[in-house]
């Protein structure tokens, strides 16, 4: 699919075999791309657009790099959080003296929102370089958005394990497991959003060490290119405290469940000290020899009894005395 965005282009879809670019389009957006539309822009910026195979590519010269007078650059972009399935796509951007292409085979969040800006304020897309910044923008906004709202869950989850009342610590399996399961997402989340973080921290010093942003008229968006490195920073420090926060969570919730686990095992520890001694008088007791001393007693079996009770009750009061129970 083929759009273009800019002065007098309203983001309508461009058939390639029927229609050509506008000469005073800024943003060209290629999502899932023929053949047919790659050759087209092309044609239309004179430069090579990247495949699906380059755009894959992780190592930094493959995805950050100057051919001629464009710039090659490609981020890993958050996506599928709505889904509840986190992970990070390619986003390819070609910079050229006039034009801004992308290169996508999925549509992220922000990518979908700027493209609504895009068509209600044209001035966001009045030149490719402008184009290219607002959109990082939209970018890294949406990575705060999904800290901001992850560093809510992860104090619910904090507030549900450190409750005052100790009894409310007490989970059931099925609410554990669903515990473990959520921090166990959060934590895959963190990572999404620090790999796209890095990605776009990697794109934006790129891009301000180049010569395209040193030239007189670009002092605003060399400025702007700066304060957003600052905030990709900050957002992938605050990402490493969250994650630290959210693995502290998962030790202090193994904590909770060792703890429920030896309170088990000591119950079952002091039932048997307190049962074993009336077994021991009750097997006793029971042997079937034919001359056994106690069976011409004639309150042997009431005797047996209280021995019985007496050797259940004076461990329990004794474990009771030590507050081992």
């Amino acid at each position: 699919m083929l759009r273009a965005y800019g002065p007098g282009c309203d983001g309508s879809t461009i058939d390639a075999s029927r229609q050509l670019i506008p000469n005073n389009a800024s943003w060209i957006d290629l999502e899932e791309p023929t053949r047919e539309e790659e050759a087209l822009v092309e044609r239309c910026i004179g430069v090579e657009v990247p495949t699906q195979a380059d755009i894959t590519e992780i190592e930094p010269s493959s995805r950050l790099y100057r051919r001629g007078n464009a710039l090659y650059m490609t981020i890993s972009t958050l996506t599928g959080v709505t889904e509840d399935e986190p992970t990070t796509t390619p986003l390819a951007f070609v910079l050229t003296d006039n034009r801004l292409v992308t290169l996508r085979y999925q549509s992220p969040k922000p990518v979908r929102a700027f493209i609504e800006h895009a068509r209600r304020e044209p001035e966001l897309v009045a030149d490719a370089t402008t184009a290219l910044i607002r959109l990082l923008d939209a970018i890294i906004d949406r990575l705060a958005d999904e800290l901001e709202s992850l560093g809510g869950m992860i104090e619910e989850i904090s507030n549900h394990i450190f409750d005052k009342k100790i009894e409310a610590r007490r989970i059931p399996a099925e609410k554990l497991t669903a515990l473990l399961t959520r921090i166990g997402r959060g934590q895959t989340l963190l990572a999404k959003i620090r790999y796209s973080a890095v990605s776009v921290a990697r794109m934006l010093n790129f891009l301000a060490s180049s010569s395209r942003l040193h030239g007189k008229s670009m002092d605003d968006a060399r400025i702007h290119v700066s304060s957003l490195i600052v905030d990709v920073t900050s957002l992938s420090e605050h990402a490493t405290f969250q994650s630290d926060n959210l693995i502290f969570l998962l030790d202090a919730s193994l904590g909770l469940i060792s703890i429920e686990q030896n309170a088990a095992m000591k119950l079952f520890s002091w039932a048997a000290v307190v049962f074993l001694p009336p077994t021991l008088i009750a097997g006793i007791f029971g042997m079937n020899f034919h001359y056994f001393p106690e069976l011409s007693l004639h309150y042997g079996y009431y005797i047996s009894l209280v021995l019985m009770l007496a050797s259940a009750i004076l461990p329990y009061l004794y474990f009771r005395w030590r507050r081992w129970i």
